[in-house]
């Protein structure tokens, strides 16, 4: 079968990823603690007003919470692209940033469940929202002898992608591209591996759900996967602490197995009160909520 070659980087792909490996080649010649911090605030003060991630938060905001106050919607203008650049900061440290996560303690319900699953060789459905740093909580299973595989979106920019998926490679592996590797995917969970699905993004085929009392197209294929091979269904996070260098990795009991949608609704619940309680969080520069008027 012939395959089609990919697409030639357009110009703007060249600039744009020409100017990251600028940025992260001088955030990388400073020591961690300064390096994170920079590269936050760069995204929140110089690239987030240029790509539009203010102008988004501010709907999201205006949809979800109407009543916010102007002085808390601000902060969050300015905390939201902060913590993407510690994240991206991060991811891109390496072994420096692995140091730091792969003995976090796991907290909550969930970690019992993780440890029987590694135990008995059983497969686990890994519900992850785009929270904290969702890949701290993948260094900490890591860490503990946890196959862990995940996941990802392939970047529209070839070029980026390509770096991307080096860096995240390096925290865990194995990486599955979604709508390619699914025969991978399921073999690798069939030996026993834990694979995380995010849902926490528009999902055009996906179930008519709410997400912050709103109607929310939601994939549901995290739980069908997990009824799928009778597996847990367990939702993890890695909350940022008030340092803006650590977490907290917090598991949460096994879903009930139901059905698909009620299932997935309580993921996106189970997310919603954790963003309620670390707004600053969450990827409020998703378009989360097409569906609905001013979304």
């Amino acid at each position: 079968m012939q395959h089609n070659p990919p697409p030639l980087p357009s110009l703007t792909d060249r600039i744009s990823d020409a100017a990251f490996r600028a940025m992260m080649s001088v955030a990388r010649a400073l020591p961690y603690e300064r390096r994170v911090p920079m590269v936050g605030w760069i995204v929140s003060r110089l690239i987030a007003p240029v790509a539009g991630y203010r102008r988004r938060i501010r709907r999201n905001l205006a949809l979800t919470f109407p009543g916010m106050p102007h002085d808390k919607v601000e902060h969050l203008v300015r905390a939201v692209p902060d913590n993407i650049g510690r994240m991206v900061a991060e991811i891109y440290s390496g072994e420096e940033f692995l140091r730091r996560v792969r003995d976090l303690p796991l907290e909550g319900p969930g970690a019992a469940a993780l440890e029987a699953a590694h135990a008995a060789n059983r497969p686990v459905i890994i519900a992850a929202g785009h929270f904290g740093n969702y890949d701290a909580w993948r260094g900490a299973l890591t860490g503990r002898g946890y196959p862990v595989g995940a996941i990802y979106r392939p970047m529209d920019n070839v070029l980026f992608n390509n770096h991307y998926v080096e860096a995240i490679s390096a925290i865990a592996k194995p990486l599955f591209a979604r709508d390619k590797d699914l025969r991978d995917m399921l073999r690798f969970l069939r030996s026993g591996g834990m694979v995380a699905f995010g849902f926490d993004q528009y999902f055009r085929k996906g179930a008519p759900l709410t997400f912050f009392g709103l109607p929310a197209k939601t994939p549901t294929s995290a739980a069908e996967m997990a009824l799928k091979l009778g597996c847990d269904l367990i939702p993890i996070y890695a909350i940022r602490q008030p340092d803006g260098l650590s977490f907290r990795i917090i598991t949460e009991a096994p879903v009930p197995h139901t059905d698909a949608d009620t299932m997935t609704q309580a993921l996106n619940d189970q997310l919603e009160a954790q963003i309620r309680a670390h707004m600053d969080q969450w990827l409020w520069v998703h378009r989360r909520w097409k569906d609905v008027k001013g979304g």
